[in-house]
């Protein structure tokens, strides 16, 4: 059986989803073998190209996984495995769409922190705690270990909501280039200091567990953040 190569991509598509409702509707479980390629082609009406091609689809989607000498099985399906390339959209974003970013982040990142002052536990809050204690430093100066710890200080928080998938989507809003671009842009305007500021709000609402300060201190820091690259990008486009 052969496609043209436009036809081949609908068919592909539609033996992605099939493999997919598959997967919803029970038929083969997390972590349980697929189907051989050639008892899929069939049951499908696929070739076996196209089906081919929709399995390194879904494994690259983390959806499946292709165990040399025993088959293509499903994976566990945990959330980060499945968000794990949306986490280049932080990355690669550039101008209005990393502004965006940003914008989605302050729908989510307060709604989390709130969550987390609601849940953490003293273990948890430790781990936030020394995390910000990383960066600390002499006023409007900043390393590579600040920004680790900036990004592992909010990843912490989001972690100790419990919530698997708001963890995933998080991680993959967050980028450490863009992260390094903020603290260097503060730095230049000697504004290092109010970052460190907003995280120790954070820090303190967490302790207090105190949900509405956790929620206002988040989208104070978050809105400072997409301020700066509002101005940022108006100067480059100037």
């Amino acid at each position: 059986m052969h496609e043209p190569d436009g036809e081949r991509t609908s068919v592909t598509q539609r033996a992605v989803e099939s493999v997919k409702a598959m997967i919803a509707d029970g038929e083969v479980g997390p972590g349980e073998r697929l189907p051989t390629e050639r008892d899929l082609s069939a049951r499908l009406g696929v070739s076996r190209s196209s089906m081919r091609e929709a399995i390194r689809a879904l494994t690259t989607l983390g959806v499946l996984e292709a165990r040399h000498g025993a088959g293509v099985y499903v994976t566990a399906l945990r959330p980060a495995d499945l968000l794990e390339t949306f986490s280049v959209l932080a990355e690669v974003s550039q101008g209005r769409t990393l502004l965006e970013v940003l914008q989605v982040r302050r729908m989510l990142e307060p709604a989390a922190t709130a969550l987390a002052a609601a849940r953490a536990d003293d273990a948890q809050l430790d781990r936030v705690g020394a995390l910000l204690e990383r960066m600390d430093g002499e006023p409007d100066t900043f390393c590579a270990d600040t920004v680790s710890a900036d990004l592992g200080f909010h990843q912490a928080i989001v972690e100790s909501t419990g919530n698997a998938t708001l963890a995933a989507i998080n991680e993959g809003l967050s980028s450490r280039t863009f992260n390094a671009r903020v603290w260097a842009g503060h730095r230049e305007a000697g504004l290092t200091a109010k970052l460190r500021e907003d995280h120790v709000l954070i820090h303190e609402a967490l302790v207090a567990r105190d949900p509405d300060a956790a929620r206002a201190a988040a989208t104070t820091h978050v809105m400072r953040v997409e301020r700066w690259l509002g101005a940022d990008l108006a100067r480059d486009s100037a």
